[in-house]
Order: structure tokens, then C-alpha cells, then sequence
């Protein structure tokens, strides 16, 4: 018989791996073994907690503050919390010696399991396996198995289990760590733990709900205790399992009906039993993985199993909750960025998305919709007209972007894009345009698209300017995709993307006219003006493109005359290192591009440019991008692919694939 470590790890090309204990690789390894299903996220810490664990417990969407600070995802209570202590000695990888040590995540069945032979001080043994999950069909749900089998000898055990309160947000720069809920109430109704928790500000409800299972030599009971003592028997495993829910009600003082309701979902699946929670999760995942899964012919498996796990971490942050939220930049794997939501989510996750699970585009897509009255907030107190979506969003589309951030060389620096990095605007248009292209959902174009499409339009035409002639028109003071140089004029790629924009508006605004009965109520709702589709047009005709005879774009106004600088050297991984002795502040003065920008613009905008101008550019910008941005390289695997540069696409593709397995960007 398979033990519970071994049914889960043998399809060999579906397997991370983590082989030994190494300390240091823990922070990263809780980030990769993360578990969720677009609802909820968990890291994949280990259950019994070793000293600077990094428990992370997220709900999408679910953000708070303490005053004076921005927005952040919560980091609610976590629980998975499970502890063994035999005879004064603590099973922990920290206080006890690993014999061996295996934890593999299953990205086919989305299982993290594990096997861990400890011996302690007394060189007596224990074989610890454990099996975790959080559902993919009930989205509530999650699921922790343990079993512990003393090896040597008779013992007796104390056994804890709870859900753990000390769970918080970690701080940036000088902030410290924070706790952004408090708990309401604490209790159990037959047998069964709950916990209330509030979040500060905001008042979201959590509920969580958990039932304990112990099973030993063919019986089985629920185990109403948090602490145990118990007697093991030598070579006799102990089981435990635990059935949790968690639940989230918005801001309400009545906690009874939030407790109740998180009750009955979680009684369905306690009821249901572990073995078809797990058994209706695997189903599910298999459903995923037969619209989701790429096959690279005659790949190593190392490049096959990497590829699925960024496909797994994809699918694991997707969400169907009618735009509530959206997916972060780190998704619901920690709180980097503090889980705020970016240009990433519409240009670099969506088209997955879109391709695979259109259902869950439409509801990226109706994050930002539910958020239009904000962006027009935004836009007006900062002088424009339309929508001007912010560059870091969290749950009610505010600003919130802070103030400061260390550099690319660990420096301090103040934080500008949120005043001038504005393609942000024209890539929702974009995805916007992009869903309604594959899917011809007419009615979601009528119900929201049109109008943030004319919305978007509108903001460009409030922030460019034309010469005084009045003959061309472009956009000063901005920051493109390339943040290390800030306060440019005619970024190409923010001018061109705005040009799109402008275009699709008014080619759309045309077409709808032409239905009445539809244009009149938009048209009114939003105060449309007939004479605004002719300032779209002009202004796509009349902005700032800089084009050479060489077929080069110039990436904003004044770039060909800074200092002319090619790295030379490059790290490890084949990335290119920024020459010594400069600093963050003096990369401005050279050609250095953190990250694609003019061959970001090539690879959206690609039908509008000839293959010539494509080769010119990528000949040019690539040797000067240091991809000091995850974004970077999978873009530049595009273009090298796109004008027959197949080494370096492969090459790109590959460091692209590891940006999380190796942790390139740390």
C-alpha cells in the first residue's frame, strides 16, 4: 500500500521538488509551494511553524491600512498550524536533525506533500508525512493531513493544533510589522472550532471554521481538543486530519449570520469527508490542466515542469468574483507590493486568461469597471477629464502607491510613476479591446466596455498638447514601461499606445452611433459630445513619433543623446549587470533601459510596424535592457523569436521560466 507521500509523487514532469532542509531557501519555497485557487491563497510553510517561518493566509481582495499608510492584502490568521512534541523534544526542522527530508508540490493535482524522517537528541526516529490542499471546487476550503509514526519505540505525544493568531504584515522600509485585523470572537459548536477576525479599518468578517479528525488501526473519531496527549505505539501511524473554511461576509456587526452561514459551507464539506474533498479538487484540476496545459515536445523535464509551474501559479490566482478583485503582482503567494494591482494584470496575465478561461478576463476586466468612478475621481483632481486608472490599485481603485522605495542598488529613492507613468490608461483599453476581439461579448461592451473605452479617450485628450501650430501634439512629464528614466517628453511607447487608444475609441464610438438606441443612454449617462470623436482623430494623426531614416524609434524625446552605455559583463543566470561604479541616480544620463519599452510597444502594436523597423529596434534596445524587471525577459523572447534571433528567444524563454523557480529576482 502507497504511503501518503508516495501516491502524489510519481509523475515525474509535474513535480517541485524540495530535497533536504536548507534554511535560507525557506522564504522562497513558502512563495513557490503556495497553495490557493483564486479566492485563497496559502503558503506553503511547514505545519509545525520553525522559528522565522513566514505564515501568509490571503483572500483576494481583501485589503486594509493603518492611517497614513497605503492599501495592503491582509495577512489573515493562519491555519496551518500543527505541532508535535514527544517527551520534551519538539519535532521541528530547526530544533531537531533531519535524516531526510522531501516535500514535492503536485501541480497536476495542485497537492503539497511531504516526507520527513527526524531523530532526536535521543537518536530515536519519526516518520512525519503530510498531505495539504486548498480546493479548487469548494473555494472555501482547504485540507491538512499529518501522520506521525514513532519508528523506535512506545511514546507519548502532545499534540497542538490550532489556527494561529501571531499572523501579520510585514513591514516596508521603516514601517514594521503590523497587524491589520482583530479577532471578534472565539468558540466551537459541536466539536467544531471557530474564529470571528475583523479587519481595522475596513471591517471585513472572516470566519473560519475547523474540524479535527484523528484515525489509528482502523478507527476513527473527531477530536473536539486543541491539545492532546496521546500514546503511540511503535510502527503505528497516527492520522490526523483537519477540514478548515474560510469565509468572507462584508463589513457587517452581525457576526451570528456571518458564523452561520460560514458554518453551513463548512459542514458540507466536513460532512462530505476527506476523501471526496480531495478526490472533487484533483477533478477539478484535471478540468484546468486539459484547457490549460502546454506541451513542449522533446523538452527536458526540467523545462517542461518549470513551464507548468507558472502555468500552476496562473491558474491558482484567477478569480470569478464580478471584478472584485484582481490579480496582484505577487498574486496570493506574500505580500510583495503589498498585493496592489498593476499595468501586469491586464497586459501579461489576462491574455492567459483570455486564451483558456474567458469568464475569468471578463471579471479582470470588471475590477477596473467597478473602479471607473474612482479613475474619473482621479483624473479630475489631477486636472485631466476621463479615467485615469491608478498605477497601484488595491480594492477601491484609489492611488496607492507609496512614497518611497528602495532603487535598483538598494538606495532610497521618492516613487514618481503613479504621477507620470499614464500608459497604465491605455493598457486597460487595450485588454479591454483585446477581450472583445476573441469573444464578441456585445453585451459586456454595452453594459461597460464602451463606456471605458470613451472614458480612457477622454483622458488622453485632456493630457496631450498641441504646438502651437497645431499641427502635432505629444505628452510631456511622463515615465514609460522604462522607469529608470523619469520626468521624459513623447515616450513612444505611452504616445502610440494613447494613439491606439484614441483610435479605438473613436472607430467604436462611430459604430455604436450608428445604433441608437444604444448610443443615447451612454452618450447621455456620460455627457458625450459630438464634437469629441474629431479631437480623438486629430490627435491620433498629430502625435509625437520619432521614426529615423535608420528605421529607429527613438524611446522618448532627447535618448539617443545620453551616454552610450553596453554592459559588458552579465551574472549568472545571463542577465546584464549595470557597469560598476553607477549609481541609480546616474542611470538616467545613459542609454541603460530597465526593462522592454520600445519593444514592449513592437510586440502590442506589432501589426503597425514592418519587419525592417522590428529587426532595427530589437538589434538595438536589447543590448541596452538590464531586465532589472521580471517583465522584461518574456517580452524580449517574443521579439528575438519574431525577427529569427531563435538562440536568444530560447535563451529569454528559459530565464523567463525560472524567474520564480531560481528566484531571479529576489
Amino acid at each position: 500500500m502507497k504511503t501518503l507521500f508516495e501516491e502524489y509523487t510519481e509523475e515525474k514532469d509535474w513535480l517541485l521538488k524540495d530535497v533536504g532542509w536548507k534554511k535560507d531557501l525557506q522564504p522562497i519555497r513558502e512563495s513557490q509551494f503556495t497553495l490557493g485557487n483564486g479566492y485563497l491563497g496559502i503558503r506553503g510553510i511547514f505545519e509545525e511553524l520553525p522559528l522565522e517561518a513566514s505564515p501568509g493566509t490571503y483572500i483576494a481582495g481583501i485589503f486594509d491600512e493603518i492611517s497614513s499608510q497605503v492599501s495592503e492584502l491582509v495577512n489573515l490568521p493562519n491555519p496551518v498550524d500543527f505541532r508535535f512534541t514527544v517527551e520534551g523534544h519538539k519535532l521541528d526542522p530547526v530544533a531537531m536533525d533531519f535524516q531526510e527530508h522531501h516535500r514535492v508540490l503536485n501541480l497536476k493535482q495542485a497537492v503539497l506533500v511531504r516526507q520527513s524522517h527526524y531523530r532526536d537528541r535521543l537518536k530515536r526516529n519519526y516518520d512525519y508525512q503530510s498531505l495539504r490542499l486548498v480546493s479548487m471546487d469548494r473555494k472555501n476550503i482547504g485540507l491538512m493531513r499529518v501522520s506521525l509514526t514513532a519508528l523506535d519505540q512506545d511514546c507519548v505525544v502532545d499534540i497542538t493544533s490550532s489556527i494561529d493568531f501571531s499572523a501579520d504584515n510585514g513591514g516596508i522600509l521603516s514601517e514594521g510589522r503590523k497587524r491589520l485585523y482583530r479577532i471578534r470572537e472565539v468558540g466551537q459548536r459541536e466539536g467544531f472550532d471557530y474564529l470571528i477576525v475583523q479587519t481595522l479599518e475596513k471591517k471585513h468578517t472572516i470566519v473560519y471554521w475547523s474540524g479535527l479528525v484523528l484515525e489509528t488501526e482502523g478507527k476513527r473519531k473527531v477530536v473536539p481538543e486543541h491539545v492532546l496527549r496521546l500514546r503511540f505505539k511503535k510502527n503505528t501511524p497516527m492520522e490526523f486530519t483537519r477540514i478548515f473554511c474560510l469565509k468572507h461576509c462584508p463589513a457587517t456587526e452581525d457576526l451570528r449570520q456571518c458564523r452561520d452561514e460560514a458554518y453551513a459551507v463548512f459542514r458540507q464539506a466536513f460532512d462530505a469527508g476527506a476523501e471526496e474533498t480531495l478526490d472533487s479538487h484533483v477533478r477539478t484540476w484535471q478540468g484546468l490542466w486539459k484547457r490549460a496545459d502546454v506541451r513542449i515536445r522533446n523538452a527536458g523535464d526540467d523545462v517542461q515542469t518549470n513551464l507548468r509551474f507558472n502555468i500552476y501559479h496562473m491558474l491558482i490566482s484567477g478569480n470569478c468574483d464580478n471584478g472584485f478583485s484582481s490579480v496582484g503582482a505577487r498574486t496570493l503567494s506574500g505580500e510583495g507590493y503589498r498585493g496592489h494591482v498593476f499595468w501586469d494584470a491586464e497586459i501579461f496575465i489576462l491574455p492567459f486568461f483570455l486564451f483558456n478561461f474567458p469568464e475569468i478576463a471578463r471579471s479582470m476586466l470588471l475590477y477596473r469597471w467597478n473602479r471607473l468612478d474612482k479613475a474619473r475621481e482621479l483624473a479630475k483632481a489631477t486636472g485631466y477629464r476621463g479615467a485615469r486608472f491608478a498605477w497601484e490599485s488595491a480594492d477601491t481603485g484609489s492611488e496607492e502607491t507609496p512614497e518611497w522605495a528602495r532603487d535598483v542598488d538598494g538606495t532610497i529613492t521618492r516613487i514618481h510613476t503613479h504621477q507620470m507613468e499614464y500608459h497604465i490608461v491605455a493598457d486597460v483599453a487595450y485588454a479591454l479591446m483585446q477581450y472583445y476581439a476573441m469573444t464578441g461579448d456585445e453585451d459586456f461592451m454595452r453594459q461597460y466596455g464602451y463606456e471605458m473605452l470613451f472614458e480612457t479617450a477622454r483622458f488622453w485628450a485632456s493630457l496631450i498638447r498641441f504646438d502651437k501650430d497645431g499641427q502635432k501634439c505629444g505628452i510631456e512629464h511622463v515615465i514609460g514601461p522604462d522607469e529608470f528614466h523619469v520626468d521624459v517628453n513623447n515616450n513612444a511607447f505611452t504616445n502610440l499606445m494613447a494613439r491606439w487608444n484614441l483610435r479605438a475609441a473613436e472607430k467604436m464610438y462611430y459604430r455604436l452611433r450608428g445604433e441608437g438606441t444604444l448610443f443615447e443612454p451612454l452618450a447621455k449617462k456620460i455627457s458625450l459630445r459630438q464634437e469629441e470623436p474629431e479631437t480623438w482623430r486629430k490627435m491620433a494623426e498629430g502625435i509625437k513619433f520619432n521614426l529615423g531614416r535608420n528605421r529607429m524609434i527613438e524611446q522618448f524625446d532627447g535618448f539617443f543623446k545620453l551616454k552610450e552605455i553596453i554592459p559588458e559583463k552579465t551574472n549568472q543566470n545571463g542577465l546584464p549587470l549595470i557597469p560598476e561604479g553607477l549609481s541609480a541616480r546616474d542611470l538616467e544620463k545613459t542609454q541603460l533601459v530597465k526593462q522592454a519599452d520600445v519593444l514592449m510597444l513592437l510586440f502590442l502594436l506589432q501589426a503597425e510596424f514592418p519587419e525592417d523597423v522590428k529587426a532595427a529596434n530589437y538589434i538595438y534596445y536589447i543590448d541596452r535592457t538590464v531586465h532589472k524587471s521580471s517583465l522584461s525577459p518574456s517580452i524580449h523572447a517574443i521579439m528575438a523569436a519574431a525577427v529569427h534571433d531563435l538562440r536568444r528567444a530560447y535563451d529569454f524563454f528559459n530565464i523567463s521560466l525560472h524567474a520564480d523557480i531560481a528566484n531571479l529576482y529576489r
